[in-house]
């Protein structure tokens, strides 16, 4: 049985008329401009959406394979939430579909998805890395559902909120009050991070105020990893004619510190769309964290002080993965670079590095390997971010 949400939020006042919809990583004006972009074949949307139809998740033959409980992480049940994962890259690509072409065959087949998993999930499970799954496809989830609020004939909304409200929500509350029973500061800032999306993320679906504003105001002052002082912890001043800010993550290695980044922009993006500016906040510091791990994972030397808290000593940067690829360019060089009119230097020759890797537009779920790392991201940012 799901536990009930009053159970962990009873103090939580709704305030069904205070949020804008769709208003996580889209909105509509965005799905306006990229559809009609599409449709006159304009690059570099029409690339990225050439790249979208040619992922085998944007079919509508992909068939949903829900299970009752998720498992993440070594224990006796086995893993199985690679199932989840693809479900929800599916999921996504088809409303993505859905919305530039406005043909009810992809909304139908991302529809069919969600009501799979929302009428079979009772539980996520495993051991710590449960809370990696919460958070990840917590928030990945509810965009779908936040996309496909706006489809007239989907019957299943109410039953997609429930099972965010009650399944993945206590979880991502639960973690960033108590670190499963851990210190504070034990968990690496991508642990917090992850759950502060899924907050703000089923804060929207749900319509409530008080679940929004929990997850911003951990990001300004929260006492783990995932706040943003703690996560772009030091911050070096001109070096070059660039401020640049080193991630809690630098030292362990570059595959999670890209992953660290892809989340402050995602947080940040979702957070826009609902009115608040995290991108400008402390002299944006979120755009000094992409020049930092940009700059790096380009090839070129970035200062870099020892790291320690209650786990750790790390006294050098960590060349681990080391100029990896990840969907996550396009959403912060676009909004820096272009609408911000920052100095994004390092951010745009890795937008640039991507886009050239992936024949002309950034990927989605499944373009960038076939474990989690590869689905730690929704995508196709070329199609949906280019301004």
């Amino acid at each position: 049985m799901r536990p009930s949400f009053f159970l962990y939020a009873s103090a939580f006042s709704t305030l069904a008329t205070a949020l804008v919809h769709p208003g996580l990583l889209h909105t509509a004006e965005d799905f306006a401009r990229v559809a009609s972009k599409v449709a006159a074949q304009t690059n570099p949307w029409y690339a990225g959406y050439q790249k979208l139809i040619a992922n085998p998740h944007a079919q509508t033959s992909w068939i949903a394979s829900p299970v009752p409980v998720v498992y993440r992480g070594v224990n006796p049940h086995g893993q199985n939430y690679v199932r989840f994962y693809r479900d929800i890259a599916a999921a996504y690509a088809l409303a993505l579909r859905w919305k530039v072409t406005n043909d009810a065959q992809y909304a139908n087949a991302s529809a069919a998805i969600i009501d799979a998993w929302s009428s079979t999930l009772t539980e996520v499970g495993g051991s710590a890395d449960r809370f990696l799954a919460s958070g990840l496809y917590g928030y990945q989830i509810a965009n779908v559902v936040e996309i496909l609020r706006g489809y007239p004939a989907w019957t299943g909304f109410e039953a997609a909120k429930d099972m965010l409200v009650n399944i993945f929500y206590p979880m991502s509350h639960s973690f960033i009050m108590n670190h499963n029973d851990a210190r504070v500061d034990h968990y690496w800032a991508n642990w917090d991070l992850c759950n502060l999306n899924s907050i703000l993320a089923i804060g929207v679906v749900a319509d409530n105020q008080s679940i929004f504003n929990e997850a911003v105001h951990y990001f300004y002052n929260g006492a783990g990893n995932g706040a943003i002082t703690k996560a772009i912890w030091k911050i070096y001043q001109d070096v070059d004619g660039q401020d640049l800010g080193q991630l809690q993550e630098s030292g362990r290695d570059q595959g999670h510190n890209m992953l660290v980044m892809g989340l402050l922009g995602i947080f940040a993006q979702m957070a826009n769309n609902q009115g608040i500016n995290l991108f400008l906040y402390l002299d944006n510091r979120i755009l000094k964290g992409a020049e930092y791990v940009a700059k790096f994972n380009l090839g070129y030397d970035v200062p870099y002080t020892t790291y320690v808290n209650h786990d750790v000593t790390q006294g050098v940067i960590s060349n681990n993965s080391r100029g990896g690829i990840r969907p996550i360019w396009e959403l912060l060089y676009n909004r820096y670079g272009k609408i911000m009119g920052k100095n994004a230097k390092y951010t745009q020759l890795y937008t640039e590095k991507v886009r050239e890797a992936g024949g002309g537009a950034e990927g989605g779920g499944g373009d960038y390997g076939p474990n989690s790392g590869g689905y730690d991201q929704l995508g196709y940012g070329t199609l949906m971010y280019s301004v």
